[in-house]
């Protein structure tokens, strides 16, 4: 039986780049939060606030340590699967790369040593300068990464020499035409991972009237920031999508689920796109909006799929369906986040347990919503590994067999398996235990604590919680 080594390759790093990429948009927001945390706790001398950042840098750490191995690989598939591609970007790539290990991972690496066991070994000061320099890492590590994968999708800043990518502008290489917008989009999106995951975590705590004090700020803290950067990405979506119409407008056209160039394009809601005959099918849409959306004019004129040949089209149904996903997913967290903001103005956060269990239940949304846009990214590619230069068959290695890529995706999906369940279950463990909430067991400013902790310092009652 014979095996495609394309397709296999694909479907591995798409594997792959899935799993890793819903570690780092975690962290990036979990780090912030973190870092925040540390500047309160230093100012106000408050234990509550320390051991509120105490506890969810158990959380960073595991989570750090699940990024890093799963990105390993990502890196190392460059070579054994898209060993043409690598060879011929090498001279932008692989600087890029190398930028973000050394200006970013060892800096994150360094300082996350002394945020985990610092604390009672070095003043005050120092662990709030080591919490602010991982997250600093974070963004800088993103910054590189993003440079590189927004160089795939609009090349810029180089030529061709026989085959080979030579920058003649490292500038317009870097800040390529979508890196802003990517960029910015992505550090909203690891923001909102961030805050929702500690939202709702807060709220399984209330819910249950474990840690109250911590849980309640720490809630009130992520409403405020949610209300404000939920919408925000709406608008740096807007952006983002201006710019995609520019330079790649066959995936916005697979997006949008257009066939046929179009003036005053409906915006549809459902559809099922049939690539075969070029058609939707079940269409619901409301008139004219996807061209006020896209060009601001709602008889403003959007390509379709049609003017391209269909070996250079995307994939169009997951295309036009992760889209929605990712989409969807937004409105309803602007939606939660506004409903927490008027309770949180009101004062009754605490009273609605229905507010509560939602965001509770949110917790796992902008992890799928980053894949969704993710996909969108990557898929609306095709069939460029470099978008109009090199195709992903021309980058593929090759000596690859079939049998070679099928080996490595099984053994891939079995080690991250593995992981994963690890990782699961250790941050299972960091929640189930909680926030111990009184104030005699929490560390003093210096982080030691005051007294041994126990199961009976967990619940607080009714008149506590009203003191506070």
């Amino acid at each position: 039986m014979e095996f495609d080594p394309l397709l296999l390759s694909r479907i591995q790093f798409a594997f792959v780049v899935s799993f890793h990429a819903i570690f780092p948009v975690f962290t990036i927001g979990l780090a912030t939060y973190i870092a925040l945390l540390e500047a309160i706790a230093y100012r106000t001398r408050d234990p509550h606030w320390a051991r509120l950042s105490q506890f969810w840098i158990k959380i960073f750490a595991v989570v750090f340590g699940m990024g890093v191995v799963s990105g390993l690989v990502m890196a190392f598939q460059f070579g054994t699967n898209w060993s043409e591609f690598s060879y011929r970007s090498a001279n932008f790539l692989g600087p890029v790369l190398a930028y973000e290990v050394v200006t970013a991972f060892f800096l994150e690496a360094a300082f996350l040593g002394v945020l985990l066991f610092g604390r009672n070994k070095v003043p005050p000061g120092v662990h709030l300068f080591a919490a602010v320099m991982v997250a600093v890492g974070t963004f800088i590590s993103s910054f590189w990464i993003l440079s590189a994968n927004s160089w795939m999708q609009t090349p810029a800043g180089f030529e061709l020499r026989d085959g080979m990518v030579h920058v003649t502008s490292w500038l317009e290489a870097i800040f390529n035409p979508s890196f802003p917008y990517r960029f910015t989009h992505m550090a909203v999106a690891s923001l909102l991972t961030g805050g929702f995951v500690v939202a709702g975590v807060s709220a399984w705590y209330l819910l249950r009237g474990h840690a109250v004090t911590a849980s309640r700020r720490a809630l009130k803290m992520t409403l405020v920031m949610l209300a404000i950067a939920a919408p925000a990405q709406l608008v740096i979506g807007d952006f983002h999508g201006l710019n995609t119409l520019e330079h790649q407008p066959a995936k916005v056209a697979a997006m949008e689920g257009a066939w046929e160039t179009e003036q005053g394009l409906p915006l549809l809601l459902f559809a099922i796109p049939d690539a075969a005959n070029e058609t939707n099918h079940f269409e619901i849409g409301i008139p004219k909006l996807a061209s006020l959306i896209l060009t601001h004019e709602l008889d403003g004129e959007v390509r379709g799929l049609e003017e391209w040949s269909a070996e250079e089209r995307p994939p169009v149904g997951i295309v036009f369906w992760s889209f929605r996903v990712m989409v969807g997913i937004g409105i309803l967290m602007i939606g939660v986040a506004f409903w927490g903001a008027w309770r949180l103005y009101r004062g009754r956060v605490l009273d609605s347990p229905a507010l509560l269990r939602t965001l509770t239940l949110m917790i796992p949304l902008p992890f799928v919503a980053v894949l969704a846009g993710w996909f969108v990214t990557e898929i609306g590619r095709q069939p460029y590994v470099l978008y109009g230069v090199i195709t992903v068959q021309d980058g593929l290695t090759p000596s690859l067999t079939g049998g070679m890529a099928l080996f490595t995706l099984i053994g891939y999906i079995v080690v991250y398996a593995l992981v994963f369940t690890a990782g699961v279950y250790y941050l299972t463990r960091i929640v189930r235990q909680g926030m111990p909430d009184d104030p005699e067991g929490l560390p003093d400013t210096n982080g030691r604590p005051k007294r041994p902790l126990s199961a009976a310092d967990t619940p607080l009652d009714e008149a506590a919680e009203q003191a506070t």
